[in-house]
């Protein structure tokens, strides 16, 4: 009798947790985990946060130790990279000439950061941050403390890492598109609590600018050029602009792809026998009605999972709701709830922005869609059940600190 081989391309946190969870639901076949990379998998947020502030070791941000992995029978190949999959014969080809064989296959490949689209891109002291060695490198770049670092791009990695550089007494200058960092994914409201917080940490936010060209000398970056002419002096330039779906391997096999590879609910593609999970999976939402690509780790944790157990053909209909973290200087923040509604979305705050300690509430039609707590912890779960009971909300009341959340959902299904 033929052992049937489940397969999984991509060795971060989405394709770890489904090679978890297929073996731990007794699925007795192989389970290969092809990785790009030559680490084994771990968990990318310490990257931006606590590993490249220095807070944290190596290994607390693996999913699991080594041997882990040989203990369950999970066939981990460091360093394979997939070239080809041939959907009508099951098999991927590795970049050696090699090739895989599976029953079932599980695509978790992720996505790469965006790369910066003028000259001087490929300058020494440019850095991408998506990787564990990208962070290694950007340490040692941030720990000697002296040096004028300018980050493009006002998102959450790029904050992130100015959080990171000033704690090293780096000199900081973060370059945004947009009049307030944050802006299209929280709004001008919140994102301006940001803004302070930075801005009173000693970063030079320059918002409503966008560069243009990096600059460099015998080969090593100096400054990056602004439209107008100005170029802002740098020792270390990190771009930090978004990341796009490592989606070739799929589109070049006849899948579908859209903006990441198109499955249902189940985290079944078009062919019967492939899945996709994680950064590169649009996946339809069974609330909101249509396809969604969330790129936190919470998603590659909750998803990884769920993906596992469909290949094993149980039931599932992934519905969680999206959540994030981040810390930030003296800041802790949670946000769960679906960004596209929330941008049409009235913001609640209960508490004082001012001095960053609330609980901000998207309220559209009656209803909240998304919350942020903010230095205000154990709230989360009470905010997440707000938007998936649906409940209708008095928003002056919301705000009001005096009314227990409690109370407010009191009637709502459980």
């Amino acid at each position: 009798m033929t052992v049937p081989t489940f397969a999984i391309v991509g060795a971060g946190l989405a394709g770890a947790r489904a090679a978890e969870a297929i073996r731990s639901e007794g699925f007795d076949g192989s389970i290969v985990l092809l990785a790009g990379e030559t680490e084994y998998p771990y968990v990318r947020p310490p990257l931006s946060k606590d590993y490249l502030a220095g807070r944290a070791a190596r290994d607390t941000i693996d999913v699991h130790p080594a041997p882990w992995y040989d203990e369950r029978g999970i066939d981990v190949r460091l360093g394979a990279r997939v070239t080809g999959l041939a959907l009508d014969t099951h098999e991927l080809t590795l970049r050696e000439g090699k090739s895989v064989r599976y029953d079932r296959l599980l695509l978790a490949t992720g996505a790469s950061s965006r790369r910066f689209p003028g000259p001087g891109a490929d300058l020494a002291g440019v850095y991408h941050l998506r990787t564990v060695g990208e962070s290694q490198a950007l340490r040692a770049e941030l720990e000697p403390g002296n040096r004028r670092v300018v980050i493009v791009g006002a998102g959450w990695i790029g904050l992130e890492v100015a959080a990171a550089a000033r704690g090293y007494g780096n000199t900081v200058t973060v370059l945004g598109r947009d009049g307030v960092p944050l802006a299209p994914v929280i709004g001008d409201e919140v994102g301006s609590v940001f803004a302070e917080l930075h801005r009173v940490n000693g970063v030079d936010l320059r918002m409503e600018t966008q560069a243009d060209r990096l600059i460099g000398t015998q080969g090593r970056v100096t400054g990056v050029g602004l439209p107008g002419g100005e170029v802002v002096s740098a020792d270390v330039v990190v771009i930090g602009i978004g990341a796009v779906p490592n989606t070739d391997l799929a589109r070049d096999a006849g899948l579908a792809v859209d903006d990441g590879i198109v499955v249902d609910a189940a985290f079944r593609s078009i062919d019967p026998d492939v899945y996709a999970v994680g950064d590169v999976a649009t996946v339809f939402h069974p609330v909101l009605r249509h396809h969604l690509r969330v790129e936190h780790w919470d998603n590659a944790e909750r998803a990884g999972a769920a993906a596992g157990r469909s290949m094993l053909d149980q039931a599932v209909s992934y519905d969680a709701i999206p959540y994030f973290y981040t810390d930030q200087f003296d800041l802790g923040m949670e946000y769960s709830g679906y960004g596209a509604l929330a941008r049409d979305a009235e913001v609640v705050f209960r508490g004082d922005p001012a001095r960053r300690e609330f609980i901000a509430f998207w309220v559209l039609d009656g209803r909240v869609v998304a919350g942020m707590n903010v230095n205000v912890w154990d709230v989360n779960e009470t905010v997440q059940r707000f938007i998936r009971t649906e409940v209708r909300v008095d928003t002056t009341r919301l705000a009001d600190e005096s009314i227990e959340l409690d109370e407010l959902l009191a009637g709502a299904p459980d």
